[in-house]
């Protein structure tokens, strides 16, 4: 009889173990087909536009040069990526580029042959495929493709017609005929074109002859970098600075508001429950409304910038600290507050001498980490507030014009994070072991 109990009790346990062990993963299929559905998965890759992600995934690695032709008045203006401060000067154009007023010749290499057409329009020769005529008849755009089939690298309409391959993309509309041609690199980065130094090594303008007759090589050099109307980079280093500065003051602002208060939430340090409770309570409710709630909030209140940011950040921290403190005080050692106490000293002092220190590593430890990573939520929280790389970041990825400005802000916030990160290890190295 044992032993049928002990075998039919074996039996069992295999059997759950076997419909878990089953059971398990059929649920999570069906868990994950619940969401194909629910999130309309099929319908978004249908919309998906593959077109779109392929060309602002260029955007990021390469720059484009523009040469749009005004269909009114058929002139036609070079610049890089469109901006005013990358116009080519009349007869200044790129070497692939030769301005006609007869109509426009551009090579784009490997016998893909491009010309403008007075009066608005373009005829493009790609190889194995070839001529593409496109003008202005009327308020409409036509094409001698007609109604064919068109390939997927060609769309057509009343309004507009575009031609994408890999050497360009060429579109027309009523208003002017515009030609993108991408390139690897970020131009302009260092010079714009009405730059003097625009073109010159970095060699030449240390060590060469004066290239500006007004100003020395290198102040005038660092003049047109640090003002660079395109790259903006005294803006970028200064909003750099705000993503800084509000981490700092939201996580250290916190950590001075929720020391304090950590000692009321204490068992061993506040005796009254209802006192305990209400603080907790207190810490719960700052800390389990998220950041960007706080931000949203504070954003109505007193209006956009930087410092709503560092305010939000300090109300999220101040819960969290509060909680991690308050743990920190009831694990503290009592014999020692109790030495110092047996010197006579007064309550701020056992505080001060006999508490303090034991809690100061962990201390240190959590202010320093959050302090990294608040660092990144305030990339986020300023794109809200209005105010540091979070600000920039968002205005380039909504525009949707000029991607190598969103990698160039995505490498910097990562720069941003690896140095916080250094220096906060650093600092707890320093702070708490003495090495």
């Amino acid at each position: 009889m044992a032993d049928a109990a002990l075998y039919a009790s074996a039996d069992r346990l295999f059997a759950r173990k076997k419909l878990f062990a089953f059971g398990l993963p059929v649920l999570v299929l069906v868990y994950l087909g619940y969401i194909v559905f629910a999130f309309d998965i099929p319908g978004l890759a249908e919309r998906a536009r593959m077109d779109n992600a392929r060309t602002l995934l260029a955007d990021v690695w390469s720059y484009k040069t523009h040469v749009t032709q005004d269909n009114r008045t058929d002139e036609v203006v070079v610049a890089i990526e469109g901006e005013r401060r990358g116009t080519y000067a009349p007869g200044a154009e790129p070497d692939w580029v030769s301005v006609d007023p007869a109509g426009t010749a551009v090579d784009l290499g490997d016998g893909h042959a491009l010309r403008f057409l007075p009066g608005g329009g373009f005829a493009y020769d790609v190889p194995g495929f070839g001529l593409i005529e496109a003008r202005i008849e009327g308020r409409a755009v036509v094409s001698n493709l007609g109604d064919e089939a068109l390939p997927e690298w060609i769309s057509a309409s009343r309004t507009r017609f575009q031609v994408e391959t890999s050497h360009g993309r060429v579109s027309l509309t009523r208003n002017r005929t515009e030609l993108f041609r991408y390139f690897p690199g970020w131009e302009l980065f260092f010079f714009t074109l009405d730059s003097p130094y625009h073109g010159h090594g970095l060699f030449e303008i240390a060590f060469g002859e004066r290239i500006d007759p007004a100003r020395a090589n290198l102040a005038g050099a660092w003049h047109d970098f640090w003002h660079n109307a395109m790259w903006r980079h005294s803006d970028v280093a200064w909003a750099l600075f705000e993503t800084i500065l509000m981490a700092f003051l939201g996580t250290f602002g916190a950590a001075i508001v929720a020391l304090p208060l950590a000692f009321l939430s204490a068992k061993n340090f506040a005796p009254l429950m209802a006192v305990r409770f209400a603080m907790r309570r207190v810490f719960d409710f700052l800390r389990g409304v998220d950041g960007l709630i706080w931000t949203i909030v504070l954003s109505r209140a007193f209006g956009p910038g930087p410092m709503t940011g560092a305010l939000a950040i300090l109300l999220t921290d101040t819960g969290s600290f509060g909680k991690l403190f308050s743990e920190a005080l009831e694990n503290v050692d009592g014999k020692q507050i109790e030495g110092v106490a047996s010197t006579g000293a007064r309550p701020v002092l056992r505080y001060r001498f006999g508490v303090i220190p034991q809690i100061i590593p962990v201390l240190i430890s959590q202010v320093l980490y959050f302090f990294e990573s608040n660092t990144r939520s305030a990339t986020i929280i300023g794109a809200i507030t209005g105010g540091g790389i979070g600000l920039l970041l968002t205005q380039a990825m909504i525009t949707q014009k000029d991607w190598e400005e969103v990698s160039y802000y995505i490498v910097l916030i990562v720069l941003m994070v690896m140095a916080m990160d250094s220096l906060s290890g650093w600092l707890r190295r320093k702070l708490i072991r003495g090495t």
